[in-house]
């Protein structure tokens, strides 16, 4: 985004996203618009990236039907309903990318 726009936009950071930590296995609720209504949809997935700032965002990894979906929720958004914490995994690292080559019993991390 543009820097001088985001210099003058107010920092509101939503306060479902405070605590959330890559490896962690979150529930989050998004809210969409299909035609004219609009619904929650929930994504659960562990969190493998975070980015902080002003534009700062989140990435949830999942795997459905044998294939891996990520997606990536903005930290300002207000189209995040909810956040539900699941689990906290013990991590090492800031950046998990090294769970999008494992599958199985090797994808999964320790709790804390």
């Amino acid at each position: 985004m543009n820097k001088i726009f985001l210099d003058k936009v107010p920092i509101t950071a939503n306060p479902h996203l405070e605590d959330i930590h890559p490896g962690d296995q979150i529930r989050i609720s998004y809210r969409i618009v299909e035609g004219e209504r609009e619904r929650l949809q929930p994504f659960e997935g562990i969190v493998i990236k975070r980015r902080n700032g002003k534009d700062g965002s989140i990435t949830v990894r999942r795997i459905a039907s044998g294939v891996g979906v990520e997606r990536t929720f903005p930290l300002q958004s207000n189209r995040v309903e909810k956040v539900d914490l699941i689990q906290r995994g013990k991590v090492r690292r800031s950046k998990l990318y090294f769970l999008r080559g494992r599958t199985g019993k090797s994808a999964r991390l320790k709790q804390k």
